[in-house]
């Protein structure tokens, strides 16, 4: 019942505080707006710190027992003479 969906879920966000510093966290509420009722941004420096997050809280035990995923975008924010060295223009 409840105190083990307490349970549950503070063992999840122990995991998220664990990336405190490397990735922010923005938790969305969208019940009746699209097909999830909720919806998070990740943003980090590094998207290695998004995907050990990702994979981290994708095996936790609540995530394991309960979630449903969605698709997953990522994106990159660069100047653009960062981004013509990346792809080598």
């Amino acid at each position: 019942g409840f105190e083990e969906r307490r349970r549950l879920m503070l063992g999840h966000g122990r995991v998220g505080r664990g990336y405190a510093g490397r990735v922010l966290q923005l938790i969305t509420g969208a019940t009746g707006l699209d097909d999830w009722e909720w919806g998070v941004t990740l943003l980090a420096k590094d998207t290695i710190d998004i995907k050990a997050i990702v994979y981290e809280m994708r095996f936790d035990e609540v995530s394991a027992r309960y979630a449903e995923f969605g698709d997953f975008y990522i994106g990159m924010q660069l100047p653009l003479d960062v981004l013509f060295r990346r792809i080598c223009l």
